[in-house]
């Protein structure tokens, strides 16, 4: 879309419409977080109006819509390594390590993903702004695995759409603190920002978005055990959250229970290996495993796979001589 101002008038049978849901179909090479961004900024309006993106259209509404010509991104590239496992001219595949932040935020403008994607390749899509050009999906910091990565806003469109249908699979692995009854099972929740601290998030049985997440025993350590999940939504700290929810959290989570507390699970002549495997990995060990989506050129699937990262998987080969187990699969 070029610069400028644009104007539609909502016609009877458009009523009743979410406001942004209303532009997509006339935008539908934008994305819907993006016309919320526009909304939320003042550039698209009601009557002359600002309004919030579930306003709801009514006969003979005016809507304009403002595009502004985009930043010019002050970010700067950097030469840090990075693992690239896939790259055309509309995407790339990354394996994130942990311990890398995905995108500058405030006080933090190098060192991340972003800047070393910035050095690697010229072109990435803007769509998400001049703070995370490229970015479809992020990572928490001290999460590792895979990431896919647009060059173009017609790419980042396209994934963007299979993250809202659910097109794109996620398969995640996390050892967790304590061995669900159920060899598998689904978590579904509301989950929202917590009222005791603003950067967490929690589950909410008023407010928030629903959650949905489906896990699986692959491993049973008798107090421990490794678990495969697919996200079914992407909420933020989703699966910390839900898996912290049923009592089984993510080993080494700093934020969601993860850590000395859980030590009570483990007989008192065991703590102190506890303590031991806690100082072996200093964050969750929770790794993206899989990733597979539709190309968005040649609409074919692709399927990405990452090795555990390396502290994770150092910790699970010891597991059996440090808890003195027998390693056994669950059936």
């Amino acid at each position: 879309m070029k610069n400028g101002e644009y104007s539609l008038t909502a016609c009877s049978d458009e009523a009743g419409q979410r406001l942004d849901k209303f532009l997509l179909a006339y935008y539908n090479y934008l994305t819907r977080s993006h016309l919320q961004n526009l909304i939320v900024a003042g550039d698209i309006r009601v009557n002359n109006r600002r309004v919030k993106a579930g306003y709801k259209i009514k006969t003979n509404d005016h809507i304009t819509i403002q595009f502004k010509a985009p930043q010019e991104s002050q970010l700067t590239p950097e030469n840090i390594p990075l693992n690239i496992l896939y790259e055309d001219q509309f995407l790339l595949v990354v394996d994130k390590p942990a311990g890398l932040v995905v995108h500058p935020g405030a006080g933090n403008r190098s060192g991340t993903l972003v800047n070393g994607l910035l050095f690697h390749c010229s072109n990435l899509s803007g769509i998400n702004g001049i703070l995370r050009p490229g970015i479809v999906h992020r990572l928490d910091k001290y999460t590792s695995g895979l990431m896919v990565v647009a060059k173009t806003d017609e790419s980042h469109v396209f994934l963007s759409h299979q993250f809202e249908t659910r097109d794109i699979i996620r398969t995640y692995h996390a050892l967790v603190w304590g061995v669900p009854e159920q060899d598998s099972g689904e978590i579904e929740t509301q989950i929202d920002r917590s009222r005791r601290d603003r950067k967490k998030m929690a589950v909410s049985y008023n407010h928030g978005k629903k959650a949905l997440t489906h896990y699986k025993i692959i491993r049973n350590y008798q107090y421990f055990a490794l678990l495969e999940l697919i996200l079914k939504t992407g909420r933020t700290h989703q699966i910390r959250v839900h898996l912290n929810h049923i009592n089984h959290p993510v080993f080494g989570d700093p934020d969601y229970n993860g850590r000395k507390s859980q030590l009570y699970r483990l007989p008192s002549y065991l703590r102190k290996r506890g303590i031991d495997m806690l100082n072996r990995i200093n964050r969750q060990a929770l790794h993206a495993k899989q990733l597979s989506f539709i190309h968005p050129k040649s609409n074919k699937r692709l399927y990405f796979e990452s090795d555990l990262a390396r502290d994770i998987q150092d910790l699970l080969e010891k597991m059996p001589q440090i808890l003195l187990l027998s390693e056994t699969k669950s059936s």
